[in-house]
């Protein structure tokens, strides 16, 4: 057990490590060749702070584990919503502008119920138990993903993108890591050489496959010996370790003045979890449904819908609203805990 333990930690640093090293390159190598920075954020940055969920999902529904891969992007998803805002909002206020609450967060909203309507093939009771996300379903995801990814460039083509509205969609949530980023090292990155930048690349990568195959054995290791469900698993420790990444990203935007981002961060993470990681997991390998239950997936709904919801009340997020957000966490990891 006490090993397993340790290999879940050598696991979630390796791929927390890898998608770092993996985005420094490929960010290098995209500026050399005089990529635009808007773009970078799109597309590299976002695939590679995303690789842990995108990796780990993957893998775990190669491996015959398809709820530590679904439990993972629920998971995150309502991590991200509840936790990160939540604890955002209790540190400092968030404000919002309003093109995110006109059209940003009911996207967000929309990509939530599409994969709970995918998934509910055959609805008899609260769990889904047997229900499936086969390829047609992966491909719907993707094209989903594909609109939305239009959608931010249009409105990155169309200028509006601000400074006065840093929390838009088309800053996706995880290009807010360079916005947040210490100067230096980013000074570094871009001066690196091309040999360095490829070899960041490929380090990444290896540390990202060899660190999701190392969580996920000890994640399903350790559920087998304590006779927990592989998807409790996946919504709680699998999704709280791949989202390291937006979490610390978040407290760190907070802490210099800079908290609306979370916003951001939170609604390109949350879609891009669901539409472009569950899709293309589900366009490779068909998966099963096995623990995951209505309840975590009305829970992902839900905790997106308050936080729309919360987000017109004077476009902010205000600290007894986070502290709403973050108790409603806490009940739901309770109510998992109670059901194992």
């Amino acid at each position: 057990m006490l090993l397993n333990v340790i290999l879940i930690i050598v696991g979630i640093a390796l791929v927390l490590w890898g998608a770092d090293r993996l985005t420094d390159g490929a960010s290098a190598l995209a500026r050399r060749m005089s990529v635009p920075e808007m773009v970078i954020g799109l597309t590299i940055v976002a695939a590679g702070t995303s690789a842990p969920e995108l990796f780990v999902s993957l893998v775990s529904a190669l491996k015959g584990t398809p709820d530590l891969a679904v439990g993972n992007v629920v998971g995150s998803n309502i991590m991200n919503t509840l936790v990160i805002v939540g604890v955002t909002a209790m540190v400092t206020p968030i404000a919002i502008a309003r093109q995110t609450v006109a059209k940003d967060m009911p996207f967000t909203v929309l990509a939530s119920v599409l994969l709970a309507v995918l998934v509910m093939d055959d609805f008899h009771s609260l769990s889904l138990w047997g229900n499936t996300l086969g390829r047609f379903d992966g491909v719907v995801l993707l094209i989903g993903f594909a609109a939305f990814m239009y959608y931010t460039f249009s409105v990155a083509r169309q200028g509006a993108v601000a400074a006065a509205e840093p929390v838009d969609a088309a800053v996706s949530a995880e290009s807010v890591e360079a916005a947040v980023g210490d100067a230096t090292a980013a000074s570094a990155v871009r001066q690196q050489s091309v040999w360095v930048s490829l070899a960041y690349v490929v380090l990444g990568l290896a540390c990202l496959i060899a660190g999701s195959n190392l969580f996920v054995d000890s994640a399903s290791a350790v559920a087998a010996s304590l006779g927990v469900s592989e998807s409790v698993i996946g919504l709680t420790i699998v999704a709280g370790g791949t989202s390291l990444p937006e979490l610390a990203t978040s407290v760190v935007a907070a802490r210099k003045g800079q908290s609306a981002m979370a916003i951001g961060n939170v609604i390109g993470s949350n879609v891009f979890n669901i539409l472009m990681i569950l899709g293309l997991t589900a366009a490779v390998c068909p998966m099963q449904i096995g623990g995951i239950t209505l309840v975590d997936l009305s829970m992902m709904v839900v905790s997106m819908l308050l936080l729309w919801l919360f987000s017109f009340t004077k476009l902010t997020v205000a600290r007894w609203e986070g502290a709403v957000l973050t108790a409603l966490y806490l009940a739901y990891l309770g109510w998992l805990l109670w059901n194992v």
